[in-house]
């Protein structure tokens, strides 16, 4: 069960960031998943200090997806610019 939310959860913060960014037309359900799994990770690299993790709350809590929204948009920035999408950056 924890696999399915974090799929869920993924794909809400990906769709959220691909809105922020711009780029919610170009992006799939799938995109959207896996930018949410990497935003998740790099924001937590970047900025874990601000929404750390804690064994009571199950590695949910609204900080955290904050977070990973900040990570998803960056990822898609970084995205961008490595495949030469400068008109839409």
């Amino acid at each position: 069960m924890g696999l399915i939310i974090t799929l869920i959860l993924a794909g809400i913060i990906g769709w959220i960031a691909s809105m922020i960014m711009k780029v919610d037309g170009q992006m799939g359900w799938l995109a959207n998943i896996i930018v949410g799994i990497i935003g998740g990770y790099l924001g937590t690299l970047l900025f874990g200090f601000i929404a750390p993790a804690s064994p009571t709350d199950n590695g949910f809590s609204l900080s955290g997806i904050i977070v990973g929204i900040i990570g998803a948009c960056l990822a898609i920035y970084i995205w961008k610019l490595l495949s030469g999408r400068r008109s839409a950056v």
